[in-house]
């Protein structure tokens, strides 16, 4: 009777170390599959992250490009700005030069090019009236014949530098410079400007595109000196200059 018990116990102890063994060979598999489905989900983490990366990346280039187009749409607008130097605005062109419109689309598109019937005289002639060469060095400006208005505006200012317009047409020559990215020269032009014409009505506009034209050639810390001066010197300028300094001024990282 003991014997027989003790085999019956002897049998129960080895099923359930049987069933011990089975259940953790199920654990192991269920743990391996387990690991394989974390593992999958990784996956698909990181290629949606790489698909998130590629959409941002063209985001990026896509905001670069309508912040160029920005850029060049403000730079036109400058030329039509009634601030001192814009056609129509005190020192400036009128806006009908030699009894012809200027040509261009309506709602104020970009102008025809040089040879479309603009009349832009030579940039080394002179009329002998400095209404008349600063008028025609404006409108090479506004054909974007920027290389003749650069010799067309220097030659003003050498001509006449003690005329009421000198001072614009400093900026102006500055801004042929700046138009063709030409930042270094855009630099020196803008500087001079500042110190030879403080007074002038571009004076404002002359020291922002200074700034910006050292931003653009990696000095930032000059840059935010001149902001700072601008603001200084020409503390009654134009709100619209006023909002470029703060915008140049977050983009060179000023104080």
């Amino acid at each position: 009777m003991r014997q027989a018990m003790c085999g019956a116990v002897m049998v129960s102890l080895a099923l359930a170390a049987g069933a011990g063994q089975a259940g953790e060979s199920e654990l192991a598999q269920a743990g391996r599959g387990g690991g394989y489905a974390v593992e999958d989900r990784m996956n698909g983490l990181e290629q949606q992250i790489t698909t998130l990366t590629g959409q941002v990346e063209e985001l990026q280039l896509r905001l670069q490009a309508l912040t160029a187009k920005f850029e060049k749409f403000a730079t036109d607008m400058e030329f039509r700005m009634n601030q001192g130097g814009g056609p129509g605005g005190p020192g400036g062109p009128p806006p009908q030069m030699g009894g012809r419109q200027p040509a261009g689309p309506p709602g104020g598109g970009s102008l025809a090019p040089p040879g479309s019937g603009g009349g832009n005289p030579q940039a080394g002639n002179s009329s002998g009236n400095a209404q008349a060469d600063y008028d025609g060095a404006f409108q090479m400006l506004q054909h974007s014949d920027f290389a003749g208005a650069e010799q067309a505006f220097r030659a003003f200012v050498a001509r006449y530098p003690k005329h009421e317009l000198a001072g614009n047409a400093q900026y102006w020559l500055g801004e042929s410079f700046y138009a063709r990215k030409d930042y270094q020269n855009a630099a020196v032009a803008f500087a001079d400007g500042y110190k030879n014409y403080p007074k002038s009505p571009k004076g404002p506009d002359t020291l922002l595109k200074l700034g910006m034209s050292l931003s653009a050639l990696n000095k930032n810390p000059d840059a935010c000196a001149v902001y700072d001066r601008l603001n200084k010197d020409y503390p009654k300028a134009t709100e619209f200059v006023k909002r470029r300094v703060a915008e140049e001024r977050r983009k060179s990282k000023c104080a």
